[in-house]
């Protein structure tokens, strides 16, 4: 009778959402898959692209995992964790994005059937944590080195990375052409590690063919006054002036005050304007440089100044084009014009104003520290461009971590297929209920090369049989066979050049499983009303 008249204990706030036990882990597992459908048609070479329109109007077609998760607004929270391994991925490696979110999904699809029979999340969570080691060491093992080979041998090999990242890309159909652009845009920042240092400029008109790599700076050109037409457009080893400053003239401020006794006295006060600007304009003419450059606006009165001169000048430059400037040309950004000494002025073998396209573009080539490197993109269609330099984002990414860490894997699917038959083997040796779960790990990594096949329109039950026939082979000569795309069959991935840095994959299996165990490690899931109106003023 006394625990009947206990009062009723009330914890959460009314109107509370709660959600908890198996079902709630379900519903979860469920949302995640929801997700991995949307970028499943996207991944491989013969991928689909997808066309997102935002609220804006602003329309993106892209089939690039990382930025299709950041343009779907997701509110599902257990779906969100999906966005970000593919961010995740997207800024450690580059590539591999949709790759990663697929195989998360497909982990959770897998440990779906376990935990609707009753097993605890944390039995799969053990096992799950314990296969992503087996396979990440059995990579490390497969991975080839392409270290200690010439440099041409090595441009090579690295054109054949970045080649197999495009070929899933709109700009698939120019692959090998861009792949060597690339592969010297990353030789030429050298073992820096500011990805910055590479400019991409869109240009809109011409073919793909027509873009461009500079060994240097190129930047469109600035907003510019009068006289500039009379500026020399094109300098033999100039010497370069960075500025920071303004070059302008300058008034009085409107609610400035000045009390005359004399008439003549304000004669000497707008003179006293004229010669500041003309003294900062004399000390850059008696630097010796030949081509000023400031981050601020350069007057009608300087450009007419310059340019009387033989000097070229260009204000507004967006700061991020001055400092490869800087970088390159080994000049620094200066402040202030007084005591400008040689050692702060820039050089290049040769400067030009050159037209691509509609623009006209200012371009710095032969920089002795040539340490940056300018990719000119052409193309159709705005989207396209676009498109065009997420992929050579991607690609630069990809030859940057094959340089540093200079492993590769064979694509197409054979590296998976091989950790999936090393997975199952190792399987038998575990007794109890671990080796249903890793069993069912090393199946959830087929669906990689399952997936080439159905985007590209194989048959992926006839290739993946051949696939684990040819891996099933005592010898291990099976190992680098994946999927042939252009035939329909299989074939040796490393024969054929598709190769992907060892970094990609570990990331991805690291992620893919962390974000699996994270979803599967949640019970319950409490949603907090939201306030009323009066109370969200009151807060404010």
């Amino acid at each position: 009778m006394a625990a009947m008249m206990q009062p009723q204990i009330i914890l959460l706030k009314e109107g509370t959402d709660t959600s908890q036990g198996k079902a709630q882990l379900v519903s979860n597992i469920n949302a995640c898959t929801a997700v991995a459908d949307v970028v499943r048609s996207t991944l491989g070479p013969r991928g689909m692209d997808k066309l997102i329109h935002d609220d804006k109007g602003t329309v993106t077609i892209s089939n690039d995992g990382a930025t299709i998760m950041k343009l779907l607004d997701i509110v599902h929270p257990a779906a969100k964790i999906l966005v970000d391994i593919a961010k995740s991925q997207d800024s450690e490696v580059g590539d591999g994005t949709t790759t990663v979110v697929l195989l998360a999904a497909e982990f959770l699809r897998e440990a779906k059937p376990f935990i609707e029979d009753g097993v605890h999340p944390q039995n799969l969570i053990r096992s799950f944590r314990n296969a992503s080691y087996k396979a990440i060491q059995k990579i490390k093992e497969l991975a080839k080195s392409i270290e200690g080979q010439s440099l041409e041998e090595k441009k090579r090999l690295l054109s054949k990375c970045a080649a197999t990242t495009l070929s899933s890309k709109l700009i698939g159909g120019e692959k090998e052409f861009f792949a060597s652009m690339v592969v010297d845009a990353v030789g030429a920042i050298g073992d820096g590690d500011r990805l910055n240092m590479i400019g991409i400029k869109k240009v809109p008109g011409g073919t793909m063919r027509d873009s461009f790599l500079v060994n240097g700076v190129a930047f469109k050109k600035t907003f510019s006054y009068a006289g500039f037409e009379q500026q020399p457009k094109k300098f033999l080893n100039p010497k370069i002036l960075l500025l920071n400053i303004e070059l302008e003239l300058k008034s009085e401020k409107e609610n400035a005050e000045i009390r005359l006794s004399d008439p003549s006295q304000y004669q000497s006060i707008v003179d006293a304007e004229w010669n500041i600007i003309y003294e900062k304009l004399d000390k850059c003419v008696q630097s010796g440089a030949k081509v000023v450059l400031s981050r601020l606006a350069i007057g009608d009165l300087a450009t007419q100044y310059f340019a009387d001169r033989d000097i070229f000048c260009a204000g507004r430059v967006a700061e991020e084009d001055l400092l490869r400037v800087a970088a390159a040309t080994g000049g620094t950004v200066q402040t202030s014009v007084n005591n400008v000494v040689d050692e702060v002025l820039g050089t290049c073998e040769h400067f030009e104003e050159r037209q691509v396209g509609n623009e006209r573009f200012n371009i710095f080539s032969g920089c002795p520290s040539g340490r940056t490197a300018t990719i000119v993109l052409r193309g159709g269609a705005d989207q396209f461009i676009e498109e065009a330099e997420r992929s050579l984002h991607d690609a630069i990414m990809i030859v940057r971590r094959a340089t540093k860490n200079s492993t590769v894997v064979a694509g197409g699917g054979a590296i998976d297929m091989e950790i999936s038959k090393y997975l199952r083997q190792e399987s038998r040796a575990i007794a109890g209920k671990s080796q249903f779960f890793i069993n069912s790990y090393a199946k959830a990594l087929e669906v990689i090369p399952r997936q080439l096949c159905d985007n590209a329109g194989f048959d992926a039950t006839d290739v993946l049989n051949k696939l684990r026939q040819k891996h099933a082979l005592p010898t291990g000569e099976g190992a680098p066979y994946g999927v042939d795309i252009n035939t329909g069959g299989i074939a040796d991935s490393f024969a054929n050049f598709v190769w992907e840095p060892a970094v990609v994959k570990i990331n991805a299996i690291n992620a893919a499983t962390e974000a699996a165990c994270l979803i599967l490690s949640v019970d319950e899931t409490v949603k907090n009303p939201k306030r009323s109106g009066i109370r969200e003023r009151r807060a404010r």
